[in-house]
């Protein structure tokens, strides 16, 4: 089993930032995949960033150049920087670990942006 717990949500003014960290505890395999979806009111749940076990990163379009993930394979952790954050970047954040053809999620952080 897995478990995960966001952590670094909040309130922020457009053009600020957040930094999302992730903890990881259970059995983590070394080749997951870590992630970070987001969902918004009243839209679906949509993938933000991922990253693999050797630091290969995606991101969804909105948020190139603004937001990093990183991950610390010795710690169990998965971050995600987020800066210039707009209005739209309002949503609950999920971390997630895939591995073993499964994926585990966790309870999700809250950001808001406000205008």
């Amino acid at each position: 089993q897995v478990q995960l717990v966001e952590s670094g949500g909040g309130l922020v003014q457009a053009g600020g930032s957040l930094t999302l960290s992730c903890a990881a505890s259970g059995n983590i395999f070394r080749n997951s995949n870590m992630g970070w979806y987001r969902q918004a009111p009243g839209k679906q749940r949509e993938l933000v960033a991922t990253i693999s076990s050797g630091g290969r990163t995606n991101y969804v379009e909105s948020v190139k150049g603004r937001f990093t993930i990183s991950r610390d394979n010795a710690k169990n952790t998965v971050s995600l920087q987020m800066n210039s954050l707009k209005p739209e970047d309002t949503a609950v954040y999920f971390c997630n670990v895939e591995q073993d053809a499964k994926n585990y999620w966790g309870k999700g952080t809250r950001v808001t942006v406000s205008s």
